[in-house]
């Protein structure tokens, strides 16, 4: 039973149970060609993401309680969230105001990104084996968005003190609205800057960022849901590579001389090691699925530093 064939007051009558609801939600979101990859990667997982919050109930809802009958108010309140994803076209992180990153909640609306990279899971492992969990002090997220890189390290690295940037002032509301509902006021700190520039001069144990990677290409070819983030997250670019080169040209000064640089490019991966076929990023695997992600020591960082510097010049 799709959304074309029953409606919405046939839907309040035939289905009756939370299970009925993830299912006939799951149907319409096929139907309708949505496109996923902003939290969940298929209509079933986005299906009871979106039931499951409208009624106030977790994410990991035990099996047994699918078979819950719902109230009238309940199936209404669930057909309207539903429609809206299918005719708006929006993430569903946007119509619920909230994304799950490295098992923590997070706020979001339009100002931001919504949070799905990959980091989450080298964050969750404190960044082993490359750093000692005792030994990071501080911790620099570039590009932070809505901070949720940011707060997961703080949270993975509570003695660390953890700086978080942004060019957006927009990001930056919202970075404030999570760093509160954190309670991190005493280990964060928000700044507002063009990658390194108002920077104070400091180094850094970790350096990691999630910067703007797409390229024009990729990002005309981009679904409407991806369009309705903020372009300023996406764009890197004719290549996708802008802002990257400018991190690699510059972490050589804010890296501690044990201290590793980590960095999402995503789609332009392949890129990047065509530009710099000489440097040895180390491109980190992911139980979880994601890719795109290098790493670089100091100590690389250091060595190849007049190529990068070289290559933003260019």
């Amino acid at each position: 039973m799709t959304s074309n064939e029953t409606s919405p007051s046939d839907v309040l009558t035939i289905l009756s149970t939370i299970r009925d609801y993830i299912r006939w939600a799951a149907s319409g979101f096929t139907e309708a060609g949505i496109s996923f990859g902003h939290g969940t990667v298929t209509a079933l997982d986005e299906a009871a993401a979106l039931v499951l919050y409208t009624i106030h109930q977790p994410y990991n809802l035990a099996e047994p309680y699918l078979e819950s009958v719902l109230t009238l108010k309940e199936r209404q309140n669930i057909i309207d969230i539903i429609a809206r994803r299918i005719t708006e076209r929006k993430p569903a992180a946007y119509l619920t105001h909230e994304a799950i990153f490295a098992g923590l909640s997070f706020y979001v609306d339009e100002r931001v990104l919504i949070p799905r990279s990959p980091i989450a899971e080298l964050i969750e492992q404190r960044f082993a084996p490359w750093v000692e969990e005792d030994q990071v002090g501080l911790i620099l997220d570039l590009c932070t968005g809505s901070a949720c890189i940011a707060i997961a390290c703080a949270y993975a690295f509570p003695n660390a003190q953890v700086d978080a940037v942004d060019l957006s002032a927009d990001a930056l509301a919202v970075a404030e609205i999570n760093v509160a509902k954190h309670q991190l006021f005493d280990s964060m700190e928000l700044y507002r800057s063009d990658l390194f520039n108002e920077l104070p001069g400091a180094h850094y144990d970790v350096i990691v960022s999630n910067p703007p990677y797409v390229s024009q290409a990729e990002w005309e070819q981009l679904p409407r849901e991806f369009r309705a983030e903020p372009e300023m997250g996406f764009k890197g670019g004719y290549s996708g590579l802008d802002i990257v080169l400018r991190i690699l040209a510059d972490a050589d000064d804010y890296l501690t001389d044990q201290g590793i640089l980590i960095v999402e490019v995503g789609s332009s991966a392949e890129t990047l090691q065509d530009a710099f076929p000489e440097v040895p990023f180390y491109w980190l695997n992911f139980e979880r699925g994601g890719d795109g992600v290098f790493l670089l020591t100091a100590d690389q960082v250091n060595q190849y530093h007049d190529l990068f510097l070289a290559a933003l010049t260019y």
